[in-house]
């Protein structure tokens, strides 16, 4: 077998495995303990998941990407608004790591950060939102902001609305 045929196959190999591991990233009915209300968000940072509590008992449950090291946080808030194919503005501490991104990414550009969709959240400057870099979600790769695949974002974005709660534990 010649090297180039090597290279091809193990990349065809490679590929769909990445596409069973998206595949199988879907959300699920799980089972899940504590005493929450119907229909809260719950995001549990250290497993990177993300609970739409559907029953006692019973949630959807989602990978997410959470915040890094001296990002995360832990609270209870309410989802303040929704908004597909946002434009996205850097808060100033992104800015200030990354003085050259730009003050604006318009909705829908493969570099906005948002994804598809994206629900903020009360009192800060945080979101739930979709992401144009799917390899990030299960990481603690954010600012503090939860990431979804925009497949999964867009599934949670018609299951909740403006004034949902969302508890988030680490």
């Amino acid at each position: 077998m010649s090297m180039r045929i090597a290279v091809a196959l193990a990349a065809t190999i490679g590929m769909g495995i990445l596409m069973s591991s998206a595949a199988e990233a879907r959300p699920e009915i799980v089972g899940v303990r504590g005493d929450y209300t119907p229909g809260t968000i719950v995001v549990k940072t250290s497993e990177r998941r993300l609970y739409l509590i559907l029953d006692q008992g019973r949630a959807v449950r989602y990978p997410v990407g959470v915040g890094r090291a001296g990002k995360q946080w832990e609270g209870t808030t309410r989802i303040d608004g929704k908004y597909q194919n946002p434009a996205w503005s850097p808060p100033a501490e992104v800015k200030r790591d990354k003085p050259n991104m730009p003050n604006v990414i318009p909705g829908g550009s493969p570099s906005n950060p948002m994804g598809v969709a994206a629900m903020t959240l009360a009192g800060g400057e945080y979101a739930i939102h979709g992401t144009n870099a799917p390899g990030s979600v299960g990481g603690f790769v954010s600012y503090g902001c939860i990431r979804m695949l925009n497949a999964d974002i867009t599934d949670l974005y018609q299951r909740v609305s403006v004034g949902t709660q969302v508890t988030v534990t680490r």
